[in-house]
C-alpha cells in the first residue's frame, strides 16, 4: 500500500504532536472500572454466536462459538495492536468451523469485549483465556497470533486442559532485550505509558485513520492487504474506549520481559510455530525452541506475519499434520 507525501506528513505531524505534548504533560492515572459492559455497537467479526463471559474485576469478555463438529475444541486468539480483533483469525475460523467445535476470544479492551479505562496487563489477558477454557470445560487446542501467543503460553503453564499450542508468528522468540520483545524501560514502561496516556486521544486519532491502518497492515502482507481486515479494523478503532488498551500495548507493558525464558522454554505440551518474515517480531531463538521435545516449526514461505490470510491452505495443512501427530 502506498501513501502520498501529504498523507505521510499528516500522520507524522500527528505523531510528533502527541510525542511532543507527552514530554511535558503531567502523568495520568486510570480509574478502576470493574464489571464493565461489552462493546455492543461493533458488528460481529466471525460467524457463529457472539457471547460474553464475566471476568471478575474487569467485566465482559467477548468470544465467538460454533459448537458443531467433532473432536477437541479449537480456541483461536488474535494479536494485540491498535485495532486488534477476532477478525484477524477469520481465515482459520472459516477453515475449521463446522468440522470441529471452534471458539475465538477477543482480548479485554479489544474487539467486542469491554473497553474500560482501567489497567491492562498480560496477567489480565491470560486470565481471560483461562476463564474461557474453564467455561468450555474440556481439553482444547489453542491457535494464537503474535503477542497473543505469549498469553497463550502463560495460560497453558497453569491449565492442563490446554493440550497443544499452534503459534502463528509469535512474539517473544527474539533476543530477550530491546525491540518489541519487552518493555525495556527500567520501570516496565510505566513512565512511557503515563506520557502516552496523557495525549492518547490525538495519538490514537493518528493511528486509527485508514492510511495508518493500511500502512501498518501492509507490513504483515506480502501481497495486497485484505480489504475486509482493513474495514473491520476501522470499525473496531471507532468504538467507545478503543484507545485505552492500545496505550498499554504501545508502552510495552503487555510484553513479557523474556518470553522465551519465562514461558516458551517451560512448555511441555506439543507446540508448532508457523512463521516466515515479520516486520514486528524476530525469531532469533526459534531454533533453540525447536530443540525442546514436542516443539516443531513450519515455515510458510512468502508471508509476512499474517500467513492465514495469504497462505491458508499451507497453514491448514501444517495444523492438520500437527494435530494428527498427537493422536
Amino acid at each position: 500500500m502506498k501513501m502520498n507525501r501529504k498523507t505521510v506528513a499528516i500522520i507524522l505531524l500527528a505523531g510528533a504532536l502527541a510525542v511532543g505534548l507527552a514530554a511535558c504533560a503531567p502523568t495520568a492515572t486510570t480509574v478502576p472500572v470493574p464489571d464493565a459492559k461489552a462493546t455492543t455497537g461493533l458488528r460481529p467479526a466471525l460467524s457463529g454466536e457472539r457471547k460474553y463471559l464475566d471476568l471478575p474485576g474487569f467485566g465482559q469478555v467477548a468470544y465467538y462459538v460454533d459448537a458443531r463438529g467433532e473432536g477437541r475444541p479449537l480456541v483461536l486468539t488474535p494479536s494485540v495492536n491498535a485495532a486488534a480483533s477476532a477478525y484477524e483469525m477469520k481465515p482459520v475460523w472459516d477453515a475449521y468451523v463446522g468440522t470441529r467445535p471452534v471458539y475465538a476470544i477477543e482480548w479485554p479492551g479489544f474487539g467486542s469485549s469491554a473497553r474500560p479505562d482501567t489497567r491492562y496487563t498480560k496477567e489480565l489477558m491470560t486470565r481471560s483465556l483461562n476463564a474461557l477454557v474453564e467455561l468450555i470445560g474440556k481439553d482444547v487446542d489453542v491457535v494464537g497470533l503474535s503477542l497473543g501467543s505469549e498469553f497463550d503460553a502463560r495460560a497453558a503453564l497453569s491449565d492442563p486442559r490446554i493440550r497443544s499450542l499452534a503459534l502463528i508468528s509469535p512474539s517473544g522468540l527474539g533476543k530477550p532485550r530491546g525491540g518489541t520483545q519487552e518493555a525495556n524501560a527500567e520501570d516496565g514502561g510505566k513512565k512511557l505509558y503515563d506520557r502516552l496516556n496523557s495525549v492518547s486521544t490525538p495519538l490514537y486519532a493518528a493511528l486509527r485513520i485508514k492510511p495508518s491502518i493500511e500502512y501498518f497492515l501492509s507490513r504483515s502482507f506480502r501481497g495486497p492487504v485484505d480489504s475486509g481486515l482493513v474495514d473491520y479494523s476501522m470499525d473496531a478503532t471507532r468504538q467507545p474506549g478503543a484507545k485505552y488498551a492500545p496505550v498499554y500495548f504501545i508502552s510495552g507493558q503487555l510484553f513479557t520481559d523474556d518470553a522465551y525464558g519465562e514461558l516458551y522454554s517451560k512448555l511441555t505440551i506439543p507446540v508448532i510455530v508457523l512463521y516466515d518474515q515479520d516486520g514486528f517480531v524476530s525469531f532469533d531463538r526459534l531454533q533453540q525452541f525447536t530443540q525442546q521435545d514436542g516443539v516443531k516449526a513450519v515455515r510458510i514461505q512468502d508471508t509476512d506475519g499474517l500467513p492465514q490470510f495469504e497462505k491458508m491452505p499451507e497453514v491448514k495443512a501444517a495444523l492438520d499434520a500437527f494435530w494428527a501427530g498427537q493422536k
